[in-house]
């Protein structure tokens, strides 16, 4: 069976999330330490890591170009990674397992790219 390839886009629902203050150093290494320990565990799905999406940007239509961020004010798309996995299932499981969708209010999108 040929693997798919599925987007996740980090949300971050501000109005769930409870205010917090910066994380301490120490606070700081044990998130790396668990996001690492992620990326290790996944890194046969993992195919493209992405990245942190700036604020701004335009939406482009064959009339127009206008600015955005694009989303409801209440939610944050903070930013994306590319993943193949077996099935839906899977690719949800890899996501389940994010120390990114610990975080009070925070979510991924998991939909799957169409190649064809």
């Amino acid at each position: 069976m040929a693997r798919k390839t599925y987007l996740f886009i980090q949300r971050s629902a501000q109005s769930k999330a409870p205010a917090r203050e910066a994380p301490s150093p120490a606070q700081m290494e044990e998130m790396y330490a668990k996001f690492n320990a992620w990326k290790e565990q996944f890194r046969e799905n993992i195919l493209d890591m992405g990245g942190k999406l700036a604020g701004g940007g335009k939406v482009v239509t064959s009339d127009d170009a206008t600015d955005g961020p694009f989303v409801e004010a209440k939610e944050i798309v903070g930013g994306y990674m590319i993943v193949t996995a077996d099935s839906l299932d899977e690719a949800v499981e890899v996501a389940r397992q994010s120390p990114g969708v610990a975080m009070p209010g925070s979510s991924v999108e998991v939909r799957e790219i169409a190649l064809s």
